[in-house]
């Protein structure tokens, strides 16, 4: 099933809706959505790596726009949608012990979630919630978010031949270690 869904996502990458999908699933994760947009970014560079940086800027393009919106649900809707959102992600205790020191360190807290596994949906309603001061929030979104997807990129488009071959051959460890990065993301959240 994992090699079907492999397979497919490959040869999705070479279809008319990739980029539009790329774009949405980049949205969706820096606002409410899960699954970061890195599950369909690596197979279409790698399926695809003369279109590495139109696909990086995609994912940038989709990324700061969604967490625009994560950070105007945190501004405008924390009391109705975005309390939901951060007690699935079990930050809502601690967010009045973390929201007293955010803002001094609020354009870290951007860098950091926009650069690791750790839920970075959070930090945009966070960052709302708080009244981060917007530009900064922009600002370190740009630069956090553009380093990952486009340094995932390079790499991708110089080395994919051999990482290509490497996840082929390694699928379900590869998979595996996706999949406990995305956890630790969360627990290191719900543990924070």
């Amino acid at each position: 099933m994992l090699r079907r869904l492999y397979d497919w996502t490959i040869s999705f990458a070479h279809g008319p809706r990739a980029a539009w999908a790329l774009f949405l699933v980049a949205f969706a994760e820096s606002s409410f959505f899960p699954i970061p947009p890195d599950i369909l970014l690596i197979p279409m560079v790698i399926a695809a790596p003369e279109r590495a940086w139109r696909y990086a800027g995609i994912a940038l393009l989709g990324s700061v726009t969604g967490g625009l919106a994560g950070y105007g649900i945190g501004a405008f809707f924390y009391d109705t949608l975005g309390r939901q959102i951060l007690e699935f992600y079990g930050m809502t205790d601690k967010f009045a012990v973390f929201r007293q020191t955010y803002n001094d360190w609020g354009a870290w807290a951007v860098l950091v979630a926009g650069l690791t596994p750790f839920p970075y949906k959070v930090i945009t309603i966070l960052s709302g919630t708080t009244g981060l001061s917007l530009p900064v929030f922009m600002a370190a979104s740009l630069v956090a978010r553009g380093l990952r997807f486009f340094v995932l990129a390079g790499l991708l488009r110089y080395f994919g031949p051999p990482i290509r071959g490497f996840i082929e051959t390694h699928l379900t460890l590869v998979f595996t270690l996706f999949v406990v990065l995305l956890v630790g993301g969360f627990a290191l959240i719900r543990y924070l």
